[in-house]
């Protein structure tokens, strides 16, 4: 299998680590604590491509991921969705969301700039990630 992320991704976040079917992507914005959830198949842009147990396996990964989120953040609410307009490869964004965030209670994609974590704090944050979804660490 020969999975490549698009560029676009990678530009945006830091890699988490690996579930079972999905990279784990921490987002570059520290105004809203964001996952992005990329099957690692190849030519994929709509859930529906993915075989129905792989479905499966990605809701349970979404589920997975705003659970950590929810649990490490104190979110008020988990946002998930699949939109893809931008980026065409399948990715699905897990967002917690607070009643003080500057998107709030209106979706973050448009809402200013992004603010990139400070070193230090991504770091924690990746490290607290990877033990919630109980990852050894990214590529």
């Amino acid at each position: 299998m020969d999975f490549r992320l698009d560029s676009r991704l990678a530009a945006d976040t830091f890699v988490v680590g690996d579930l079972g079917l999905c990279r784990a992507l921490l987002m570059n914005d520290s105004r809203f604590p964001w996952l992005i959830l990329v099957p690692r198949r190849d030519s994929l842009s709509e859930i529906h491509d993915l075989a129905a147990p792989e479905r499966a396996i990605l809701v349970e990964e979404a589920a997975m991921a705003g659970e950590s989120l929810k649990s490490l953040t104190g979110a008020k609410k988990i946002n998930v969705a699949a939109l893809g307009n931008v980026v065409p490869q399948l990715h699905v964004h897990v967002v917690a969301r607070f009643e003080d965030d500057p998107a709030w209670p209106g979706p973050v994609w448009g809402s200013g700039a992004a603010v990139a974590y400070e070193p230090q704090a991504a770091a924690r944050l990746i490290a607290d990630l990877r033990r919630a979804l109980s990852l050894n660490g990214g590529d």
